[in-house]
């Protein structure tokens, strides 16, 4: 049990400020999202594939090493004053590097580490398809704690995101709580929810999370009379999910929502807005299976 709550409070550390929203509690996970554009026949889909695995030290020091990979389909129907065959696949992959280990008898530290490469990679690899992230948290779990009648963990760490375009940590804050046996909550970011259980198998939440992601365009176009190299997109979303359990460990889930802000857009070698490829509110869906700790 001390070794699965070790590995769940490094994991949880993965999670934040990733470009593209999952619940690194995960060692494993299969999922598919989709977003059409509104009265447009062109949509965004993602695939994602992610493994992590938990390794024991001596003293109560763990590593966590893992990867995720992300399969981008851009289908773009409508007719643009540009090329647009060379956006139709995006590639994200992540390395994902970490450790912890007990600070005092309360809190406990983590440090991740989240080499990346995001890319259409149609060309050979070059610098501006690496990007660095990682970050160092404090942590402190009370989710098992006996005496105490509503249970919590809460999370404080900065986090350094190299597509955020900021050049300095952020700080970050996540606060879980179980208000009884039925309800419980989390207070953060990228996602933040109020969950009902209905019984051991079957759970409904309602959420508002963060997704997205920055990619650089190996092949260079010209748009508006500027080049092109990177392309974002951001999203934030509300709406309902379900999740069912078929075992304490392997669940399926569905999330479906609107978004409340949406922007895909083309942009230059130094991050400045070239070209909106959509601004317009959507239909969100996102649906998956994991095995988590």
């Amino acid at each position: 049990m001390k070794y699965l709550k070790a590995s769940l409070q490094l994991l949880l550390c993965f999670l934040i400020f990733q470009p593209i929203n999952a619940q690194l509690t995960d060692l494993a996970r299969l999922e598919y999202s989709f977003i059409p554009k509104s009265n447009s026949e062109d949509q965004y889909t993602r695939l994602k594939a992610l493994l992590n695995y938990p390794i024991k030290l001596k003293n109560g020091d763990y590593i966590v090493v893992g990867a995720e990979y992300n399969r981008i389909l851009l289908n773009l129907e409508d007719d643009y004053p540009f090329d647009t065959s060379t956006l139709d696949k995006i590639h994200v992959i992540d390395l994902n590097l970490g450790y912890t280990f007990k600070w005092n008898e309360n809190w406990r530290f983590g440090a991740k580490f989240n080499p990346r490469i995001a890319s259409t990679l149609t060309e050979h690899l070059t610098s501006d398809d690496f990007f660095m992230n990682g970050g160092i948290f404090f942590i402190n779990d009370r989710t098992d704690d006996e005496n105490l009648t509503r249970t919590y963990r809460l999370i404080l760490g900065l986090t350094y995101n190299a597509t955020v375009g900021l050049p300095f940590p952020l700080p970050f804050v996540s606060y879980y709580r179980e208000i009884n046996e039925k309800w419980s909550f989390n207070a953060g970011v990228p996602k933040s929810n109020l969950k009902y259980t209905i019984n051991a198998k079957n759970s409904l939440q309602t959420f508002v999370t963060l997704d997205g992601y920055l990619a650089h365009l190996q092949d260079v176009s010209m748009v508006n009379g500027k080049n092109v190299d990177h392309i974002s997109l951001s999203v934030a979303v509300g709406g309902f999910g379900y999740e069912y359990g078929f075992t304490k460990h392997l669940v399926l889930y569905l999330y479906s929502g609107y978004t409340f802000r949406l922007n895909n857009t083309l942009r230059d070698k130094n991050r400045n807005e070239v070209f909106k490829l959509d601004d317009v509110n959507a239909f969100y869906l996102r649906t998956g299976i994991k095995f988590k700790i």
